[in-house]
C-alpha cells in the first residue's frame, strides 16, 4: 500500500511540474473552399514562454489561412488557425517543433483530403439576380467618351495626311511661290544700276534670262531652251498669258535681241519702262493663274 502511494505521489509531482503539448485538426475531409480549424494547445506553463512560426505563416502555402489567432495566458498557450483549400488532393500538415522555455517537443502530423463535392450536370444559381440598369445619353456619353474621342482623333488625322499629301505639292509649285522669287530676281537686277549706269546691254541680258526662267517655271513654256520667234509663238499657243502681257514680253525679248547685236541704243526711259512692264507682268500672274483655275473648275 505504501508503495502504491508513493508511485502516484511521483506521478502526480511529475504532472505538477510539466507541460503537456496537444494538437487537433477538426475535420480531415473537407470539400474546395470549405473552412476547417487547427489547434495547438500548451498547458501547465508555469510562465514559460511558446515560440512557433510567425502569425499568418504557420502553414503550408496550399492553405489558405482565413484568420490565425494566439491566446497566451498564465498557465495555458492556445492557437487556433481557421483555414481553406482551393486545390483537389491530399496534403499534410507537418509536425511542428515547439519551444516551451528551453524544452522542445513536436506536435503530431495531420492528412488532410480535399475533394470536389461538385457533380456534372449540377444547377448553378446566381447569389443575387441581375438587376436591369435604364442608361441614358450621359451615361452612354461617360462609358464611351474615350473611344468616340479616340475615333475622332484618328479621322482628323487621315484627313490631315490627306491633305498634306494633296495639297503640299500644289503650294510648292503654286503660282505665288513662281511669282515671289522672280519679283526678288528683277528686284536684285535694280540694285546693280545698270540703267542708272547706261549698261544697257548687261540690264536686257538679265532681263531676258530671268523672264525666260519665269515663262518656265509659271506656264510650264520651255523659255529656257527656246529661239525668241518659237517663243513668240509658243506663248500665243499657250493660251493662259493675256494678250497684252504677250505684247509686252514680246516687245522685250525683240528689244532685248537687237540690243545684244548692238543694233539698238534704248535710253534710261525705255529701260525704265520694259523693268517696269515686265515686273507689272509678273505680279499679275499669279492672280491670272488662279483665276484661270477656278475658271475651268467651275
Amino acid at each position: 500500500m505504501k508503495k502504491l502511494l508513493y508511485i502516484l505521489t511521483f506521478f502526480i509531482s511529475i504532472s505538477a511540474f510539466s507541460q503537456t503539448l496537444y494538437s487537433v485538426l477538426e475535420k480531415k475531409t473537407i470539400a474546395l473552399g470549405e473552412p476547417n480549424v487547427y489547434k495547438i494547445r500548451v498547458d501547465g506553463l508555469a510562465g514559460k514562454t511558446v515560440q512557433l512560426p510567425p502569425k499568418n505563416e504557420l502553414l503550408p502555402f496550399h492553405f489558405e489561412e482565413i484568420s490565425d489567432s494566439i491566446s497566451v495566458q498564465a498557465d495555458t498557450y492556445e492557437r487556433v488557425v481557421d483555414f481553406t483549400v482551393f486545390e483537389e488532393g491530399k496534403f499534410t500538415i507537418p509536425a511542428f517543433e515547439v519551444k516551451i522555455g528551453d524544452e522542445v517537443s513536436k506536435t503530431i502530423a495531420y492528412e488532410l483530403e480535399v475533394i470536389n463535392t461538385a457533380q456534372k450536370g449540377d444547377k448553378i444559381n446566381d447569389i443575387m439576380k441581375n438587376k436591369s440598369v435604364k442608361m441614358d445619353a450621359e451615361s452612354y456619353w461617360e462609358l464611351y467618351k474615350w473611344y468616340i474621342l479616340g475615333l475622332l482623333a484618328l479621322v482628323a488625322l487621315i484627313i490631315a495626311i490627306v491633305m498634306i499629301v494633296r495639297y503640299g505639292k500644289k503650294r510648292k509649285s503654286s503660282p505665288v511661290v513662281a511669282t515671289n522669287h522672280t519679283l526678288k530676281q528683277l528686284d536684285q537686277l535694280k540694285r546693280k544700276k545698270y540703267i542708272e549706269a547706261g549698261n544697257y546691254r548687261s540690264f536686257y541680258v538679265e532681263l531676258i534670262d530671268i523672264t525666260r526662267n519665269f515663262l518656265t517655271k509659271q506656264y510650264r513654256i520651255p523659255a529656257d531652251v527656246l529661239l525668241t520667234d518659237d517663243l513668240i509663238d509658243a506663248m500665243k499657243r499657250n493660251q493662259t498669258i493675256s494678250q497684252s502681257n504677250e505684247k509686252i514680253v514680246e516687245d522685250i525679248f525683240l528689244r532685248g535681241d537687237l540690243v545684244k547685236f548692238a543694233k539698238t541704243f534704248p535710253d534710261k526711259e525705255t529701260m525704265d519702262k520694259d523693268f517696269n512692264d515686265m515686273r507689272d507682268f509678273v505680279k499679275r500672274s499669279s492672280k491670272d493663274l488662279e483665276f484661270e483655275n477656278l475658271r475651268k473648275d467651275v
